[in-house]
């Protein structure tokens, strides 16, 4: 039975890593979150240790760690610009770090975890559960399998409307979050590469508060891609009193995704208990990719734009 710790347990993805620990075989330990809302631990682990306070959580695993009770993995669902500083508190608390994405905000970032892994002999594992998506995982076959000259036309677009509450929070901070391409598109980068292979080049149309959009070329695709928390930018077509309008489409057929989600956070965990986990060096493309489009020139009349980029703009 692998032991866990639990970093962000108010949070709203939280859930999914105790169900996923649950159905794994595992127990947890202890949790932490600055906030107290943490009644679905009950659910999973009502003996779990909790703490409000970082100090007094890394104190017991530091007492338990030398009591020879180490962790396995401590499991990080904290806000983005902590996940660095958690995976090398918890490759020091030895254990192996599983942490949400983005893991980190900037390239370097991975750097500085590269040197905490070689000096403690732990490992980073970031949840990327799109690459363990059955449609997702048909569609790099049907790339794979296609002729090697071919390139593909993507449209992605991802719209999922938020509250005021959004930018309130540390969601809405840059340097907090990384904006909306870092903190709602980054898996969706990844996926890219994932089926259509390295990115090429980069450009960005659109970079706001509320939305961004822009041009990737991939080694086997062209895509154009438009991100959204605004309601107001969902597309006409989209169906009365829906939030969310989430499309990809590749060579004008839509790839349905939608559904399949409910049990790839529990199917990451035996992945990386089975030693396939995603480490830093699968991680960094995606990173780098975001880091760009954070900092990178606008240029809107270059490259092909996505068709519901115009109303985004306005």
């Amino acid at each position: 039975m692998k032991s866990y710790a639990l970093i962000g347990a108010a949070g709203y993805i939280a859930p999914r890593h105790l169900k996923a620990m649950k159905e794994t075989g595992g127990t947890l330990a202890a949790a932490f979150d600055v906030n107290d809302s943490v009644g679905i631990m009950d659910s999973y682990f009502p003996d779990a240790a909790f703490f409000t306070e970082f100090e007094q959580f890394n104190a017991h695993l530091q007492a338990e760690y030398y009591a020879r009770r180490a962790l396995d993995y401590v499991a990080i669902c904290s806000p983005n610009y902590l996940h660095k500083s958690h995976c090398a508190a918890a490759m020091r608390f030895g254990a192996h770090a599983i942490c949400e994405k983005p893991l980190v905000l900037d390239p370097s970032d991975l750097d500085d975890l590269i040197e905490v892994e070689r000096q403690t002999g732990q490992h980073v594992n970031s949840i990327l559960q799109l690459r363990l998506h059955p449609a997702i995982i048909a569609l790099r076959k049907k790339v794979a399998e296609a002729d090697a000259g071919k390139i593909w036309d993507v449209d992605l677009g991802y719209f999922t409307s938020r509250g005021a509450w959004y930018h309130a929070s540390w969601k809405g901070l840059v340097h907090k979050s990384g904006g909306i391409a870092t903190n709602i598109g980054v898996h969706f980068y990844d996926m890219l590469a994932f089926v259509f292979g390295p990115q090429t080049r980069s450009i960005v149309h659109h970079r706001g508060d509320d939305a961004a959009g822009g041009y990737l070329e991939l080694e086997r695709a062209r895509v154009r891609w438009v991100l959204s928390i605004n309601r107001d930018h969902l597309p006409s077509h989209t169906p009365i009193g829906q939030t969310t309008h989430r499309s990809i489409t590749v060579d004008g057929e839509e790839i349905e995704f939608s559904g399949g989600f409910t049990d790839l956070h529990t199917l990451s965990y035996q992945s990386i208990l089975n030693g396939e986990g995603f480490g830093l060096d699968v991680v960094r493309p995606s990173i780098e990719t975001v880091a760009h489009i954070r900092t990178a020139p606008i240029q809107l009349h270059k490259g092909e734009q996505h068709p519901d980029l115009a109303k985004v703009i306005g």
